[in-house]
């Protein structure tokens, strides 16, 4: 009786999953352009010599320990199997074999030592960042990288990366449509405003460290991971042998947007690279501000509209509640409304959960702060309505 009830519970269960998956919406999945594949089940193919040599040892390795296991497990089975007690045979009553104490000593120390020497080559080549083209550093944010050119061709270059994914395909809550956005994206949260540029076949280092807690920088196929840590810098390389784009991810746990901290590493041809490199820098210069200028109500709130979005809205929404238990409001909060001291304190040195934000420009950190001043319900209340970027550029000294 009980059996019936739990196959015909099981029947309707099943039956009610089958009609679900057919009344679902044929979303197509793609691969990423230089990120996952479906059903991918093997490593990312590799952009450089040093990522292919790693997949070739991932596939020695695997074969090694796939002949050890057979053989190993094979041995005992076949004992257990043809000398059991069924057929006659009796247990030896030695307890102690110097044969076999030599034996299983020195053959693993042998695979052992084997396995070392084939790795020993690519291991060294890992640490080796000597004799780079070019150097960059990049910086971890809570959630976000930041690029700057130090050394070689693109030298003085510096911008933030941010991710592109749009807010209405990410949070389900505040937009109900959100997984029908998500419908077509193929690089869904692996897509940046503004990826890394690098030239083929040229020797990049990467300088890391991070400005609040440990990041990770991560390519797989560069074959590249190297923690960011906060007072600390570190670095790695890569050199690709392929032009495209490749993307990666931090690859440590670093906060509540962990997941929204894509990296996207452009290669292109030594000619294209001249190119961007020529044309951002005009771009940054066309865009430089001038932190001693006194800029309209206006003009400070259209830019710190753009500079929350892209820094701030992830932990205090984009309406300004916060999340309640974890980020403060930012609507009608005190720290807002009050003297506009304590705000550029804040946002200079950062205040309990909440990172510091100096390594934004003093017109940014305006403007963010004017924004946040006359936005939702708070505008037309507190003091100090307009933040100029001298207040932060004072504040600094």
């Amino acid at each position: 009786m009980k059996l019936n009830r739990f196959r015909r519970f099981f029947s309707a269960v099943w039956l009610a999953a089958a009609t679900s998956l057919m009344m679902a919406p044929a979303w197509a999945v793609n691969d990423s352009v230089g990120g996952p594949k479906v059903n991918q089940l093997n490593l990312h193919e590799p952009a450089t010599k040093l990522a292919a040599d790693i997949g070739w040892l991932h596939w020695a390795m695997l074969i090694i320990c796939l002949v050890i296991f057979i053989g190993v497990f094979g041995v005992m089975f076949y004992s257990i199997y043809a000398h059991r007690k069924s057929k006659g045979h009796k247990a030896a009553t030695f307890h102690e074999s110097m044969t076999a104490e030599i034996a299983w000593t020195i053959v693993p120390l042998v695979i052992v030592m084997g396995m070392g020497a084939m790795a020993t080559k690519s291991v060294v080549a890992i640490k080796d960042t000597s004799n780079a083209d070019i150097t960059i550093k990049a910086t971890g944010y809570q959630w976000k990288w930041g690029y700057d050119y130090l050394k070689g061709e693109g030298e003085g270059i510096g911008f933030l990366s941010n991710i592109a994914t749009p807010r209405e395909q990410i949070d389900d809550k505040q937009f109900p449509d959100a997984a029908a956005k998500r419908a077509g994206n193929d690089n869904y949260l692996i897509e940046v405003d503004n990826p890394l540029v690098v030239p083929i076949g040229k020797k990049v280092r990467m300088v890391l460290t991070a400005n609040d807690v440990i990041h990770a920088w991560a390519v797989p196929s560069f074959a590249v991971k190297q923690d960011a840590i906060p007072g600390f810098v570190r670095d790695t390389w890569f050199r690709a042998e392929k032009i495209g784009t490749y993307r990666g991810e931090c690859q440590e746990l670093c906060g509540k947007d962990h997941a929204f901290m894509p990296i996207v590493v452009n290669v292109v041809s030594a000619e294209d690279y001249s190119k961007w490199v020529d044309g951002k820098k005009k771009e940054l210069a066309a865009q430089a501000d001038d932190p001693t200028k006194t800029y309209t109500l206006d003009e400070l709130k259209s830019r710190g509209e753009k500079v929350f979005g892209s820094n701030c809205a992830a932990c205090h929404q984009a309406t300004g509640k916060g999340i309640p238990g974890t980020f403060p409001a930012l609507d009608a909060s005190a720290n807002v409304l009050g003297e506009k001291a304590g705000q550029i304190d804040i946002l200079l040195h950062g205040k309990n959960v909440m990172p510091k934000w100096a390594a934004l420009s003093d017109v940014e950190l305006a403007a963010v702060a004017t924004y946040t001043r006359n936005a939702w319900s708070n505008a037309g209340k507190g003091k100090d309505p307009i933040v100029q970027p001298a207040d932060f550029t004072a504040a600094r000294k």
